[in-house]
């Protein structure tokens, strides 16, 4: 089943067109499931966050059930025994528990990614599934569980499988099985049927005191299954907050010989059934619904009598059409692409429509000039409104890390917590899948190279467990993203010996932060020896190349034995970006606003000329080089006479170079458009764009043009 495959069910439905749906609230009840493990609190658990994982589980088992992917459905269906049993108190949550609960998410990813034709094989669930069946008897799981080991299949000792295999025989309970309020009390029948069908399932039999009129119905059973097996049983027949399951007890429900039991003459006396309302003859006490293992605390809320008046068969009705709408819609990301190009070009043709107003007389054409303000002003709202659909919380980003972490620190022997700051802060789409792995590299870093061991830490005064802090916050037109550790820092003189050792250029002049830079550099190490963790020398150098590929910047600060900072900034997105359009010749060019740092009016004498024909200027007692535009893209000029006599200083990557233009033209939003996918890759260009005169504008790379100025 290693692809999606069609799928039919009883009616003949093709269900294969809910696959898609299926697998993607799958994935995210399975992100919830492990974010909401990690945050659980073993000492003292809340209730609701285990009836919550315990929800997510449930949810994913049922749509696994419902499409026929079966290896899934009894993955789940044991968490959710083990879950089941956990939110009802009968067992107590262990690091082990969420060691085996976690381990078991990964895998159910790897089946549904099997499924939908991205994974690879049959994915080997056996020890998995022992350790949970030990784990809800009693036991403790196999080491194949244990955090930051791996066992191969089947290499569980002889001594742990005998005792998941062969439990202790369970007990038969006598349960009372209540159905209803039903439209077609026929149903209850089909139920029965399903039950009798089962062999060794045990034995059902009708109850005296329900009435078949107002739709409930009442059964005595036998049988040595869980709850969680009968009600999913149930659930093919009837919805499972219609089925309801309590121990048969003395005094207990509407079996017969109970002394509540309602009399058959007090039936005609009153309308409501008896039992299902607030001091009822036959109504279950509180204590004994507390009391019962059988149902669940939001389950036993949810079936107390008070709760389903026999008299009120609408009470369901309006409980559910009094419950919110989902305030979310689900919507590929290929329409809203589409969506944001036909922003872009409504955006273009609005700037053509004022660049050709301009020769307009106003006040002829006071209608057109009002209705031109008005495209502008709607134009400019409905491209940050659409702009913002494609924005997505970091929060989606972050929530990988605590997990990550987790095993990580466990590898290590390490104690590390994790703190997030500015989760809700938003970033485009884009940049957020291209961001996460160079952030994975550098939390990874902070807790390999950067958090010390628990007894170092202490050692040196600090606490046991070490803080990596990961922040994320709007700056200007950026989004700047912080990953922090309060370990060792960088050390300085290890860095310079690292880097001559390695023969590159550091001399004793260098500052802190060209020092601190050097990581950066190309197949650099300070581990000192290798790790499957770290150590090779691969990933700073990839970091910033891929920050940088994204129109953003590095920073490192540290300060030694007290910790680290790396810090991203970020353009808010790559569709659309404010740049200041510059004139050369004919041509016009756009400089992305966020690199440009001034301009100004070349004097006479301002530019040398150093080593024949490099030349440099003077700024504030620093030098920059100087590029000629003109003569980088080779610009045709028919005004031989002009000379271009104005500079703008740009800055990227730790460099600045001051640019040779003619004029500046003004700054504006500018629909970035990709010249790769529509033309090909152009050295020193990162894209293009359409002005408001229909003319295309090449936007530079400053990137390049600093790393061009280096060379």
């Amino acid at each position: 089943m290693g692809e999606m495959t069609s799928a039919t069910d009883s009616a003949g439905i093709d269900l294969s067109q809910f696959f898609q749906v299926f697998f993607e609230e799958a994935g995210e009840n399975l992100e919830s499931l492990e974010q909401k493990l990690l945050t659980l609190d073993i000492e003292n658990p809340d209730e609701e966050e285990l009836n919550a994982i315990f929800r997510c589980a449930h949810s994913v088992k049922g749509g696994a059930a419902t499409f026929g992917f079966a290896d899934v459905a009894e993955l789940t269906h044991q968490m959710e025994t083990l879950l089941d049993k956990l939110r009802r108190h009968e067992l107590a949550p262990t690091a082990a528990m969420v060691d085996v609960l976690l381990a078991s998410g990964d895998a159910l990813k790897a089946q549904l990614a099997r499924h939908q034709g991205n994974g690879a094989g049959e994915i080997d669930t056996t020890e998995l599934l022992f350790s949970i069946r030990n784990l809800v008897d009693g036991g403790q799981p196999l080491a194949v569980s244990a955090p930051g080991r791996s066992t191969t299949p089947g290499a569980a000792t002889a001594s742990a499988k005998p005792a998941v295999v062969t439990p202790a025989k369970p007990s038969l309970r006598l349960l009372e099985l209540t159905v209803g309020p039903l439209p077609d009390a026929s149903h209850a029948e089909n139920l029965v049927e399903l039950f009798k069908e089962i062999t060794d399932l045990g034995t059902i039999e009708p109850l005296a005191g329900g009435r078949s009129e107002d739709g409930m119905r009442r059964f005595k059973v036998a049988t040595t299954s869980s709850d969680n097996d009968l009600l999913d049983l149930f659930g093919f027949h009837v919805a499972r907050e219609h089925v309801k399951l309590e121990p048969l007890t003395e005094g207990y429900g509407f079996h017969d010989g109970a002394p509540g039991a309602p009399k058959a003459e007090a039936a005609s006396e009153k309308e409501l059934g008896y039992g299902f309302f607030e001091d009822a003859p036959g109504a279950p006490d509180e204590s004994a619904a507390r009391a019962s293992p059988a149902v669940a605390p939001a389950e036993a809320a949810r079936a107390a009598p008070a709760k389903l008046p026999a008299a009120r068969p609408d009470a369901r009705v309006e409980k559910s059409a009094a419950a919110p709408e989902s305030s979310t819609l689900r919507v590929s990301v290929e329409k809203v692409d589409q969506l944001i190009n036909l922003v872009g070009e409504l955006v273009i043709t609005q700037a053509m429509l004022a660049q050709n107003s301009k020769g307009v007389d106003a006040a002829l054409h006071q209608q057109l000039s009002a209705g031109l303000a008005d495209l502008e002003r709607n134009t400019r709202d409905l491209q940050e409104a659409v702009m913002g659909i494609r924005m997505i919380p970091m929060s989606l980003v972050f929530n990988r890390f605590p997990r990550m972490l987790r095993d990580l620190a466990g590898k290590l022997g390490k104690k590390v917590e994790l703190v997030q700051v500015g989760e809700a802060t938003e970033l485009d789409k884009g940049l957020v899948e291209k961001i996460t792995d160079p952030l994975t590299h550098l939390v990874r870093n902070s807790c390999d190279h950067g958090i010390e061991m628990p007894e170092d830490r202490l050692a040196k005064g600090k606490p046991e467990h070490g803080t990596v802090t990961l922040i994320a916050s709007h700056q200007g037109g950026s989004i700047v993203i912080e990953v922090r550790d309060d370990g060792r820092g960088l050390n300085r003189d290890k860095l310079l010996r690292k880097a001559r050792e390695r023969g590159l250029d550091a001399p004793d002049t260098m500052t802190d932060g060209e020092v601190y830079s050097l990581i950066f550099a190309p197949g650099f190490s300070t581990a000192d020896q290798v790790t499957d963790v770290s150590g090779r020398g691969v990933g700073m150098d990839v970091v910033k190349k891929n920050i940088t590929s994204l129109g953003g910047t590095v920073e490192i600060d540290s300060a030694e034995g007290y910790g680290m900072t790396v810090r991203v900034r970020l353009p808010l997105t790559l569709a659309i970006m404010d740049g200041m359009s510059v004139g050369v010749g004919d041509e016009c060019y756009i400089l992305p606003l966020s690199s440009v740092v001034e301009s100004f009016q070349v004097q006479a004498g301002m530019i040398k000329t150093i080593g024949g024909s490099g030349r440099v200027v003077e700024v504030r007692d620093e030098y920059m080089p100087v590029m000629d535009l003109e003569r980088v893209f080779n610009v045709p000029r028919f005004d031989f006479e002009h000379v271009s006599n104005i500079l703008v200083v740009v800055e990227a990557e730790g460099g600045r170079v001051a640019l040779l233009v003619d004029e500046l033209l003004g700054q504006q939003q500018v629909v970035v458009k990709n010249l790769e996918s529509n033309y090909r890759k152009v050295e020193d260009v990162s894209g293009a764009t359409i002005m408001g005169d229909g003319r295309v504008a090449l936007i530079l790379d400053v990137g390049s043009l600093v790393r061009r100025s280096r060379h």
